[in-house]
């Protein structure tokens, strides 16, 4: 489609709430949104009955990992499978690409690589030990926010760093209007691994980055927060133990932001295999009654988005069922919109929450509210139309990602994606990148 065409439902999944609406696009963004009853002059109208229509997802933590891993997972691939899922903008990740986008150089780098998109993509900087000079450019140059870790990242072109490091970084980050996004592990909370444990069990590796590595980490983020005044994003929080500290903090006014993961909403450590390394990241996915805390956070507003953490490899480096050697990463990136709606749905949660976790507040995030995340006069027509009330088996032969593999496999799921628009283009329909 292209020119002025508009999109009608009697579910629009607006601001205002969940309303019969049409939707107009002209172009690339969105006209106008009118009752169903509006007489508005002739344009191509496409009414789709009763599917939801919803702000496309706005996925703002992705590892693409080209260029320098392409072989990973590549920009081709990855925004091919975020359209399939609804996903209209991601934001890549600093790592595991090589370069590592801690300079301008490897940004520019990314941004070639990224040229031929077929969603919108927007980049992440990173802050590693040393490179505080490079925030400023890499800030002009358009990055939205810098990612650090506070633990071994796993590759050794992005240096986790130390609170000293920090406190060289935060003041750039507070005059340059940008957030921190931490990965919230305490290195000296992390358990090494006794020689006479099995490495095909996951126990072992959960046991290995215990609960109190996050609430330390999260602990120290929060005391920076407060000094410092800069953003500070928590990403993929996994251990429940963290939210009251976070909640405090969020009752103190200061600006500390949270997300979690599609797959520590789904799985539980109780269900997961032992040799079953598909189901590896860090930090781990944790024990049911620590799900359940996670989606009462949701819930209460103490955390404010979902992300996937889409972290592909080639299937071999997922190990031969070894949870110590195995590359610590879930794909599921074209997954997320019906792995949430599942669990939410079970859990009552409306559309207009998923709405909230899955575009608004990461456009927030990524300072891109008003103009994505939202169905608005003056927004990208960035549009995912999708029927919540569809189940489907995962056949992960079907997925769009490069590497096909993923512990969703044979899940019965709810919520199947029909079309994704992205800036008014169609870039998905039934089952089939346009």
């Amino acid at each position: 489609m292209g020119g002025v065409y508009g999109i009608r439902s009697t579910r629009v999944v607006l601001p205002s709430g969940v309303r019969p609406a049409t939707v107009y696009v002209r172009d690339t963004r969105i006209d106008r949104v009118v009752a169903l009853d509006d007489q508005t002059p002739a344009a191509p109208i496409r009414d789709v009955g009763s599917l939801v229509v919803m702000p496309g997802l706005v996925d703002t933590h992705v590892h693409v990992n080209e260029p320098g891993r392409t072989e990973w997972e590549g920009f081709e691939t990855a925004t091919a499978a975020a359209a399939a899922g609804g996903i209209t903008t991601i934001v890549d990740m600093p790592l595991n690409s090589v370069p590592a986008t801690t300079k301008l150089w490897a940004l520019d780098a990314k941004q070639y690589a990224g040229r031929n998109a077929s969603v919108d993509v927007m980049f992440w900087g990173g802050v590693v030990p040393g490179n505080v000079a490079d925030l400023d450019p890499l800030t002009d140059a358009g990055v939205r926010g810098f990612k650090c870790f506070l633990a071994p990242s796993g590759v050794d072109e992005f240096a986790f760093v130390e609170e000293a490091d920090l406190r060289l970084a935060l003041p750039v980050l507070q005059r340059r209007r940008r957030p921190l996004l931490a990965h919230a592990e305490w290195p000296a909370a992390l358990k090494p691994v006794p020689a006479t444990s099995d490495p095909r069990a996951y126990s072992t590796w959960l046991d290995s980055r215990p609960p109190v590595a996050e609430v330390d980490a999260v602990r120290m983020l929060i005391a920076l927060c407060r000094e410092f005044e800069t953003p500070i994003h928590i990403v993929h929080l996994a251990a429940a133990e963290a939210v009251p500290l976070l909640r405090a903090a969020r009752a103190e006014g200061l600006p500390i932001t949270v997300e979690t993961c599609p797959h520590y909403l789904t799985f539980c450590a109780e269900e997961i295999p032992d040799g079953a390394t598909l189901f590896k990241c860090a930090p781990p996915i944790r024990g049911r009654a620590n799900r359940e805390a996670l989606w009462q956070a949701l819930l209460d507003g103490v955390i404010d988005l979902i992300a996937t953490d889409h972290s592909p490899c080639p299937p071999a480096m997922k190990g031969d069922g070894d949870f110590l050697r195995a590359w610590g990463g879930i794909a599921a990136l074209e997954l997320s919109l019906p792995a949430v709606w599942t669990g939410a749905a079970a859990r009552g949660v409306p559309l207009e929450g998923l709405a909230r976790w899955l575009s608004a507040a990461p456009a927030r995030l990524a300072d891109l509210y008003g103009r994505k995340g939202t169905i608005a006069a003056g927004a990208d027509a960035d549009l995912v139309i999708w029927d919540p009330d569809a189940e489907f088996v995962v056949d992960e032969r079907r997925l769009h990602q490069r590497h096909k593999r993923t512990p969703y496999e044979g899940m019965t799921l709810r919520g199947r994606i029909k079309e994704t628009y992205a800036r008014g283009r169609l870039v998905y329909r039934d089952g089939q990148p346009q």
